[in-house]
């Protein structure tokens, strides 16, 4: 019986050392789904919804390298677009079979017909549709190229007829992978850079997801120079581990003291990160890009020398043309400065709150202390991504995904779905808010339906807290941000998975090593304070300004209680930032 191309794309995507494709079958993926059956080699992962899948790919492929996803023609395929955007700015391999309407329709408003060309343009780096047998291997194997080697979505369209119909024999070879190529600056840029850094007093590195695989080079040359070392949310896990010289974050999420050491400093490094909060830049100082990717090179910050490749390279033949430097007081001032700002966000975990207001800061440090020390985090966007960056430590062994450039909401449940099927021997704990895990609400069946040993913590603060937040400090009253007391423990357990709530710290303590022992699922609703807010590093005047004006605005709207109550859940911060 001859090879149809679904049997081929199936063959192709074993070949690329894929595993899986998170889909929900129908109608022109049924041929794709059947080659899946009768391989045997590949899983089908039965998402709920497409989105999910995309997203589930997408931590698949920062764990792994590659990972693959699709829909059916239509409402399916246009449900993985939000997860496939994310997937394409966090730089996550992934390749989408966007299954199409018979190609005979093209054009005719065919039912479910959609231009998938137009539609997967801005959120993929390769984009084709395939309308006949031997126009689809070399596509195939030019998607796979593409997603591994850029770092981004490939899409294949593929109407079902074409998937049903015999497969052409391609000249293309699957699955070849060159290794990864030695890049840094050439030796007269590198002298530069020396130059640069020989010369300046006071130097601070802040470095992004770029320096993932350059941990020892970058406190080689932090402790060379000596250089307090900041980063961001993306670049935290993979930095400061065994750091000495790491002083925090910065960023909306962050910390005072990195904030601080690049106010300070005359020259700024930074390394492998594309950090778009421009106003947490310094404008004072020289500054020095490194980047595997050079056209993001000076976007964010006017950078006096840029240059192009990857951390680790760029490092090695960077350190022999440095000397080395005696003098370490601006280092151990940013050092000293980092442990006051360390000591007074404990405040929030010695003291963790009372009954359903549980400080979510005290939950975080509680998810950390008995995480394991190769766990793998995923966090929502919003609050608890806010917690999680502040609140989890780094290893040098665990890992943290999230929605970090698109900021979509709802992520982090569909990404533990792909990382505890990419890494079944680790630990995975998802740092759910219960507007995120609402969204998605219905993927917990795809948990429980493959016995997904993922634990869900869920921050419960009844409301939409980042936007509550933004509204407030914007000098706005919160305004359709409240949600209802929703029992997440009880629509786990009836879809199977194992439930905790938590209504006191001691609870959600007890809960959260109850549900990190559970054989399988386990999820824990913590009713945490929803007047808890993140002040940011660097509180402006105009946001102390904007959050007096919204509690002036609530109080003579009536709301004089809740103006009270959020003054008494975050005097700490406040008087802090006055």
């Amino acid at each position: 019986m001859a090879k149809k191309v679904a049997e081929q794309l199936v063959e192709m995507l074993i070949d690329s050392g894929i595993k899986r494709i998170y889909a929900v079958t129908g109608d022109s993926l049924n041929e794709v789904n059947d080659a899946v059956r009768r391989s045997g080699k590949i899983d089908w992962i039965h998402v709920r919804h497409e989105e999910a899948g995309a997203y589930a790919a997408a931590a698949e492929a920062e764990l792994e390298g590659l990972a693959c996803c699709a829909g059916s023609s239509g409402p399916g395929h246009v449900h993985l677009i939000n997860g496939l955007y994310d997937a394409h700015r966090s730089g996550a391999p992934v390749i989408a079979i966007a299954s199409t309407c018979p190609s005979g329709e093209f054009g005719t408003d065919f039912f479910q017909e959609t231009n998938t060309i137009k539609l997967f343009d801005d959120c993929s780096s390769y984009n084709v549709l395939a309308s006949t047998p031997v126009q689809f291997p070399r596509m195939m194997q030019q998607a796979l190229q593409h997603a591994y080697h850029r770092k981004g979505v490939a899409v294949i369209g593929l109407p079902g007829d074409v998937a049903g119909m015999e497969a052409e024999e391609s000249v293309a070879a699957s699955g070849a992978f060159p290794g990864a190529a030695v890049m840094r600056p050439s030796y007269a840029d590198l002298q530069t850079f020396a130059d640069m850094v020989n010369s300046s007093k006071k130097t601070t590195i802040f470095c992004g997801i770029g320096c993932r695989h350059a941990h020892d080079e970058v406190v080689a040359l932090a402790d060379k120079v000596k250089a307090p070392v900041g980063y961001s949310f993306r670049g935290k896990m993979y930095v400061q581990h065994h750091n000495p010289n790491e002083v925090g974050m910065t960023g909306l999420l962050g910390l005072p003291s990195a904030y601080h050491a690049m106010q300070e400093c005359d020259l700024l490094i930074l390394l492998g990160t594309d950090f778009p909060y421009t106003n947490f830049l310094p404008k004072h100082c020289k500054i020095i890009q490194v980047d595997v990717k050079p056209e993001v090179i000076g976007r964010r910050a006017k950078v006096t020398l840029g240059l192009g490749g990857t951390v680790k390279d760029t490092i090695q033949g960077l350190l022999p043309l440095l000397n080395e430097k005696k003098d370490d007081e601006f280092l151990k001032n940013q050092l000293d400065f980092y442990a006051k700002v360390k000591k007074a966000i404990r405040v929030y975990v010695d003291d963790p709150g009372d009954t359903d207001l549980i400080h979510p800061e005290y939950v975080c440090s509680v998810i950390n202390e008995l995480a394991a020390d190769n766990a793998i985090f995923t966090v929502d966007t919003g609050m608890s991504c806010v917690w999680g960056a502040r609140y989890l430590d780094a290893t040098g062994k665990r890992e943290m995904l999230g929605s970090f450039n698109h900021g979509s909401m709802a992520n982090a449940m569909p990404q533990a779905i792909g990382a505890a099927l990419a890494r079944p021997d680790q630990q995975i704990i998802a740092l759910c808010g219960d507007g995120g895990l609402s969204m998605l609400l219905g993927d917990l069946s795809t948990i429980k339906q493959y016995n997904l040993p993922v634990k869900l913590i869920v921050f419960n603060n009844r409301s939409l807290g980042m936007v509550k937040l933004e509204m407030e400090v914007g000098g706005l009253p919160d305004w359709q941000t409240d949600m209802p007391d929703t029992d997440f423990a009880a629509i786990a357990e009836a879809m199977g998975i194992k439930g905790f709530t938590a209504h006191t710290p001691r609870e959600a303590r007890t809960a959260i090593g109850m549900a990190l022992a559970t054989e399988g699922p386990a999820l824990v609703n913590i009713l945490t304070d929803p007047n808890a807010l993140a002040m940011p590093p660097k509180a402006t005047f105009d946001q102390m300004k904007g959050f007096a004006v919204s509690m002036t605005k609530m109080m003579f709207n009536g709301k004089v209680d809740e103006v009270i109550a959020i003054i008494k859940s975050n005097y700490k911060h406040i008087a802090g930032i006055i």
